[in-house]
């Protein structure tokens, strides 16, 4: 990898981007990455001073332009001279909005905004980081025993949230921008649930909810099954898809272990055991009842006991993936909150 290669991060201030943003910079890259403000890219910066293997020439490899993906005043001019564009900026909520567009909006603009900016900057090479949301909510094929990239998700499906919905059309509509503009060459990364210790300590929206295991927030868990993957490896296909001409054109699932919340808490009850850590399951009936008062508990009822099987086998034959296993990226992510005060 030459060090003249220059990639444009969107959301560079995102628990998965940053990870991205640090393996580009390890990798030989020049990063110029999209923040909210100055104060977010300062934030950033003074990361990956940190973290980088060799700090000494990050000012010189690292900027960042202040963009907001609802606006599309300075998109073109930011991505001219970029080699690449990776998409990862997209909103992740722990709850559900009033208005499912809230989430979808956003979702679909902002990649539509980014990439008729790298289009019109004559980039043609796109990673966009989608989500195993867009594949998962649907009915598998009579004989099919696994989810595979060939799946999507039906956004009438009953388990389809706000979130999984913004996924999916967001993905979508990439695949239909690109399938129209036939230089243009995407790849998909679709994440399973991440995990894993930031490198900051702004939280992303699922290092929350181990967090939410530590602090006992609730007396009992729900019977939801996450698969679930390691931050950096999710990083590292992002990184490795860019040299990889085979992943041109298609979607990759990341991640394959299954794990489920009672896994989690009996992972963070092994692991420290000075802390109570709750590992009892709530029954259905009792999650249908505050589903009545709960939205965000309503969203997640069609998912509940639900154990899906999912193969990543394409991250692993084309992208030589070799996957984390997902119990220490639990425990990594709980160290960190430990470690950090950041739970109670």
């Amino acid at each position: 990898m030459t060090k003249s290669k220059k990639a444009f991060v969107t959301g560079a201030s995102g628990y998965i981007a940053k990870h991205i943003v640090l393996q580009l910079l390890d990798a030989g890259w020049s990063v110029c990455g999209s923040a909210r403000s100055t104060q977010k890219a300062d934030q950033i910066r003074e990361t990956m001073q940190a973290c980088v293997q060799n700090p000494g020439t990050l000012d010189q490899r690292l900027s960042f332009v202040e963009l907001d993906l609802s606006s599309d005043a300075g998109w073109e001019d930011a991505l001219k001279g970029m080699d690449v564009l990776i998409h990862t900026a997209s909103p992740f909520p722990m709850g559900h909005p009033k208005d499912e567009n809230d989430l979808i909006r956003p979702a679909v603009d902002g990649a539509m905004r980014a990439l008729n900016a790298a289009h019109n900057a004559g980039i043609k090479r796109v990673v966009m980081t989608s989500s195993s949301a867009a594949i998962l909510s649907c009915e598998l094929a009579e004989g099919q025993s696994a989810y595979t990239e060939a799946n999507w998700t039906d956004v009438n499906h009953p388990t389809a949230t706000p979130y999984i919905k913004s996924k999916t059309l967001a993905e979508q509509a990439a695949w239909d921008f690109v399938s129209k503009n036939l230089e243009m060459q995407l790849t998909c990364i679709n994440p399973v649930f991440v995990q894993g210790a930031p490198l900051d300590k702004v939280m992303g929206t699922s290092i929350k909810v181990i967090k939410r295991i530590l602090d006992q927030k609730d007396p009992a868990l729900p019977d939801l099954f996450l698969p679930t993957v390691d931050v950096r490896d999710v990083a590292l296909m992002h990184v490795k898809a860019l040299d990889t001409p085979a992943s041109i054109g298609k979607r990759f699932i990341a991640g394959q272990q299954g794990l489920s919340f009672y896994d989690f808490a009996v992972t963070l009850k092994e692991a420290f055991p000075s802390r109570k850590v709750t590992t009892r399951i709530a029954p259905h009936w009792l999650m249908k009842l505050m589903g009545l008062f709960d939205p965000a508990i309503r969203g997640i009822l069609p998912q509940l006991g639900v154990r899906q099987k999912i193969s990543a086998a394409q991250a692993e034959d084309i992208l030589g993936i070799k996957f984390r296993d997902g119990n220490q990226a639990v425990r990594d992510a709980a160290s960190f909150l430990i470690e950090n005060d950041m739970v109670k």
